[in-house]
């Protein structure tokens, strides 16, 4: 059940009628009302899946999970392949698709890069909006022919990231990818517009050290943080060294040495 905060109350809409039936189920699985006058968002369902709308007469548009489209698709095509600077962070070398757990998935963009790569990804969101935007997205992402075997390779876990860490059923990730959602500002449109949906509805991760500890703890080879490029390393360990870009930058934790 989403949890509703008193400035960004939800309610769940259907954006055509013959969608109506869709609507009523993710009205249930969320816990959300279907009717709500004082909503400040709306959770909609239409032809383009699942999205989620600020309402009010300067809101930004929608926000939903396309890795078929848009940004994704341009970045699948264009976007550096295995010279990108987060392969490297994660250890992807000639020979080396290392089994990565995103412990902080979020909308699912930077996992969808590293499944693109051909890692085996796993993904942790604990948020049931944002995870419910994700699902919804690899749904439709496994339909597709072309991004149908990336989709394939990534996995939604749902739940506590630390508490899922520390509880790990199965084989451990030999890498695990941090992004947490700090109290940091950032000016790009894009950015500006997804942060002014999810900050109300999801808050910042004020438990980042103990995220930090728990991946330590389950990563057989390395741990990767993605920062702000100008905010301070994560309270705890420290990291060995950082790779960094105009905008961001990843402190690894390395472990052992990931081999072809």
């Amino acid at each position: 059940m989403v949890e509703q905060l008193a400035d960004s109350r939800l309610r769940v809409e259907a954006l055509s009628p013959e969608y109506q039936g869709h609507a009523e189920q993710w009205a249930q699985r969320l816990g959300l009302p279907l009717e709500d006058d004082t909503a400040g968002f709306a959770v909609q369902v239409g032809g383009d899946g699942l999205q989620i709308q600020q309402l009010g007469p300067q809101a930004p548009g929608p926000v939903r999970v396309d890795f078929v489209e848009g940004q994704a698709a341009h970045r699948r095509l264009f976007g550096g392949g295995s010279g990108q600077m987060i392969a490297k962070a994660v250890g992807i070398a000639q020979g080396v698709r290392p089994r990565v757990l995103d412990a902080t998935a979020g909308l699912g963009k930077d996992a969808f890069v590293l499944a693109s790569l051909g890692c085996e990804m796993q993904l942790i969101e604990r948020q049931p909006l944002v995870a419910a935007l994700l699902e919804d997205g690899l749904v439709r992402g496994r339909a597709d022919a072309e991004v149908g075997p990336i989709a394939a390779r990534m996995q939604l876990l749902k739940g506590n990231a630390i508490e899922l860490m520390r509880n790990w059923q199965g084989e451990a990730p030999q890498v695990i990818y941090l992004d947490p959602m700090f109290p940091h500002r950032d000016k790009s449109a894009l950015v500006k517009k997804e942060m002014r949906v999810f900050r109300p509805l999801v808050g910042d991760d004020l438990d980042a050290p103990a995220l930090l500890e728990a991946a330590l703890a389950l990563a057989t080879h390395r741990v990767v943080v993605k920062r702000p490029r100008k905010a301070p390393i994560i309270e705890g360990a420290k990291p060995s060294h950082s790779l960094e870009g105009k905008s961001s930058r990843y402190d690894i934790y390395p472990k052992k040495a990931l081999k072809a």
